[in-house]
């Protein structure tokens, strides 16, 4: 209120007692809110102190060791054991017995090549093998009068049938000249000459042999030829061999570029096998890093299925010089 007003001087006083009176409660009261925030905040970290849990600790006694210096780097993995399955003969593809991702064991049979041919071949071979084997009965078995007389009777008769050969050969030849007579005829009486003097040289040696004029040398022979003829049939068994592919290792399909009806080439892969028992990591470490890699050391190989362990076996003695880094497997 201001002074002056008209009211007495003893009211002005009253009314500033008043007004100082009420500021001083504001105050007051200011002080009593302020204090009792800082008790509140005090309150609640003692609370707070109070219901926080205890922090666990491990406790170890400590020990003396070595720091191990690990070094960290990508790696392809590689099998340690492979084969590139390769037909020893060129035919058409009879059937395969496995695809890609098949486990397989050595020995198996994985495919078949076409050898019909060839077991034809090996039966002609049998049966070339079997006559050698009479031929060397008859040359040392021979030893009785009759055997000879007989050799003889076989000489003169293959003599006769091919000097009669030999006629009638010369003389179709000489029509044949004239116009007369067509080759045909003449080529088949070729035929018929050849033969019988293929059966008279066989009687002269069997006569030889049984007069004994050579027979040591007519038994080599024979020997040696009934032996060719089982060679023969072996080296022919082996080629029909080479129609059946069998796995050489265990482990998984992992190619199979040729299929059924296709032509297998000798040499050409016919189906990649790998070992996966057994695999190789091939990382690339920096140069400053490989100098404290040295084979023999421990080492892991880490994949989505964990950790594997395995041994440090090579270091690269030379660094790659485009990439400065050491190969270490």
């Amino acid at each position: 209120v201001p002074f002056g007003s008209g009211k007495s001087r003893d009211d002005d006083r009253d009314v500033l007692a008043t007004t100082m009176s009420y500021k001083n409660k504001i105050a007051i009261a200011s002080v009593i809110v302020a204090i009792a925030l800082l008790a509140g905040c005090g309150k609640a970290k003692e609370e707070a102190a109070e219901t926080e849990a205890p922090t666990p600790v491990l406790v170890e006694n400590a020990t003396l060791g070595a720091i191990d210096h690990v070094v960290t780097a990508d790696a392809v993995l590689f099998p340690i054991n492979q084969a590139n399955v390769t037909p020893k003969i060129s035919a058409p593809v009879k059937r395969v017995l496995v695809n890609r991702g098949d486990h397989v064991r050595a020995g198996q049979l994985i495919a078949e090549l076409e050898s019909s041919d060839l077991a034809a071949a090996v039966e002609e071979a049998k049966f070339q093998y079997e006559q050698a084997q009479s031929v060397y009965a008859t040359v040392t078995g021979a030893t009785v009068v009759e055997d000879q007389t007989k050799a003889q009777a076989d000489v003169q008769s293959a003599q006769s049938a091919f000097d009669a050969a030999k006629k009638l050969y010369d003389s179709r030849v000489a029509l044949q000249k004239e116009g007369a007579l067509a080759q045909r005829q003449v080529d088949e009486t070729k035929l018929q000459m050849v033969q019988a003097q293929v059966q008279l040289e066989t009687a002269q040696q069997h006569l030889k042999s049984l007069n004994g004029v050579g027979r040591q040398e007519a038994i080599r022979g024979a020997q040696a030829q009934m032996n060719a003829a089982k060679a023969h049939v072996d080296t022919l068994g082996v080629q029909l061999s080479y129609a059946r592919i069998l796995s050489p290792i265990s482990g998984v399909v992992a190619d199979r570029p040729v299929y059924a009806g296709e032509m297998a080439s000798a040499g050409m892969p016919l189906i990649s096998i790998v070992d996966i028992s057994q695999v190789r990591a091939v990382a690339n470490v920096p140069v400053k890093e490989a100098e404290s890699i040295r084979a023999g050391r421990p080492a892991r190989v880490a994949g989505p299925d964990g950790d594997i362990p395995g041994t440090v076996t090579v270091v690269s003695p030379s660094a790659n010089a485009n990439a400065t880094t050491v190969e270490v497997w």
